[in-house]
């Protein structure tokens, strides 16, 4: 009589009833992962003790594993959370006009050839004159996101030098990287000024061998109450009589101060340039709503030099975020700003969101109330639009949109207050009917 060891099926027979995996990950990954899941197995087994897994349980462990370790690329997701510039959803939608320059540069392409002389073109022709004229500035350059643009200006303006920052403005960005470490691996001395709450343009007179003074706009949080920070404007005039540049990271990419309530004290490209900023940078794939990139505009002089830098080089786009970058861009020269989708859900109508919102409330059973819907992305921090939302009473609701994460396509919505909520403004109208059902389908499980 077999014992349960020797019941373990031997590896041969696992591998030929794993055909799905091996046509998936490949022969070797498979089998190695089977191994180990029949190793795992007889571990088990000699410290519990118990009934050996069959076939069909060892490939499933195995696929587990398979899959954990290869997540596979990107997958689309409803958007119901109400978070329109949501970084772990991938920031910016893009417009399909820009998927349709990237799919056109997807393969052989113009890039750095000039079609008209047959010899080397530049891949910066394409993209640079966009950011200086989207900026209002001299000149303009882009690289592959906005902490990039810092640490190039920092190596190229700033290397081994002094760089006069406030206290409060020392941020600390997604993943868990901060401003003085990357002023660090650029090379440039860091030195405080002011205090965390107040901070004035006297404070950036201190002595030190400065190369430029860098204003940082604190876009994923707020400090309020007992404060003071300097103008753009203030601070140009302390930087003229250094005799050194004035850099502001802006952050979020607006372009031009713009009227909308939810963006009331977020910085500009332009607004930051006219008070007398010499360079600004951002990233592309927040307010600008175009691809990850990291722009950077101002006197020509001073780009010039940064485009120099060795650093620049290893900084540089690709060619399919330069064809997204460059349409994105020319939807904004266009005044064409509806034509991106994280415009169009900003300023979507709220007639039509609160129609849509009902039909969904009345076919998932819930209420519409009125909400928020978060800019997001870093973009307007603590600054809502308002939104009807669609509120959904169930027993438990952070059971209901595990399961909504679960579906195909996964949906991701919020758990508050003992309701599951529905944001419609961050949803395709075209997603509607198949958001009931799968909403309608999570909750049956309940």
């Amino acid at each position: 009589m077999e014992t349960p060891l020797e019941k373990i099926p031997r590896i041969d027979r696992l591998v030929d009833a794993a055909g799905g995996l091996v046509a998936r990950f490949g022969r070797g990954a498979t089998v190695e992962a089977l191994r180990a899941a029949a190793r795992a197995a007889r571990e088990q087994l000699l410290r519990s003790g118990g009934e050996a897994p069959g076939i069909v349980e060892l490939i499933a462990w195995a696929e587990r594993n398979l899959s954990a370790r290869r997540p596979g690329p990107p997958r689309p997701v409803i958007n119901a959370a109400g978070v329109v510039i949501h970084t772990n959803l991938g920031r910016a939608p893009l417009s399909t006009a820009a998927l349709e320059a990237m799919r056109a540069a997807a393969g052989y392409c113009d890039l750095e050839y000039d079609l008209a002389t047959g010899g080397r073109g530049s891949r910066g022709a394409r993209v640079d004159p966009l950011v200086a004229e989207a900026a209002g500035a001299e000149a303009g350059c882009a690289v592959n996101n906005a902490a990039a643009a810092l640490v190039l200006v920092l190596a190229a303006l700033g290397q081994g030098r002094d760089v006069l920052v406030s206290r409060g403005e020392l941020v600390e960005i997604g993943g868990s990287f901060r401003l003085p470490e990357i002023m660090a691996a650029s090379g440039a001395r860091l030195v405080e000024v002011g205090t965390t709450n107040r901070t004035r343009a006297r404070d950036y007179l201190c002595d030190a061998d400065v190369a430029l003074l860098l204003k940082v706009h604190p876009s994923n949080y707020r400090i309020t109450g007992f404060t003071e920070a300097p103008s753009v404007a203030e601070l140009a005039e302390v930087a003229a009589r250094r005799g050194v540049p004035l850099v502001h990271d802006v952050g979020s990419g607006l372009l031009g101060d713009a009227g909308d309530p939810w963006l009331a004290g977020e910085p500009s490209l332009r607004g930051s340039l006219q008070a007398g900023a010499d360079l600004v940078l951002c990233s592309g794939d927040k307010l600008l709503g175009g691809p990850q990139a990291g722009l950077l505009a101002g006197r020509a002089d001073l780009v010039e030099t940064c485009r120099r830098h060795p650093l620049a080089r290893a900084l540089r786009l690709d060619k399919l975020r330069i064809a997204a970058l460059v349409t994105t861009l020319e939807a904004h020269m266009a005044g064409a700003e509806r034509d991106l989708p994280a415009w169009r859900m900003l300023r979507a109508d709220t007639g039509e969101l609160h129609a849509r919102a009902a039909v969904l409330a009345t076919r998932v059973g819930g209420v519409v109330v009125q909400g928020e819907t978060l800019v997001g992305g870093g973009s307007a921090p603590g600054a809502g639009v308002p939104s009807p939302i669609v509120r959904v009473g169930c027993r438990s609701p952070d059971a209901v949109a595990g399961r909504l994460r679960e579906q195909n396509p996964p949906v991701v919505a919020r758990a508050e207050d003992g309701a599951l909520l529905l944001d419609l403004r961050t949803v395709a109208p075209a997603d509607d009917d198949l958001l009931a059902k799968l909403v309608t389908a999570s909750l049956s499980r309940t």
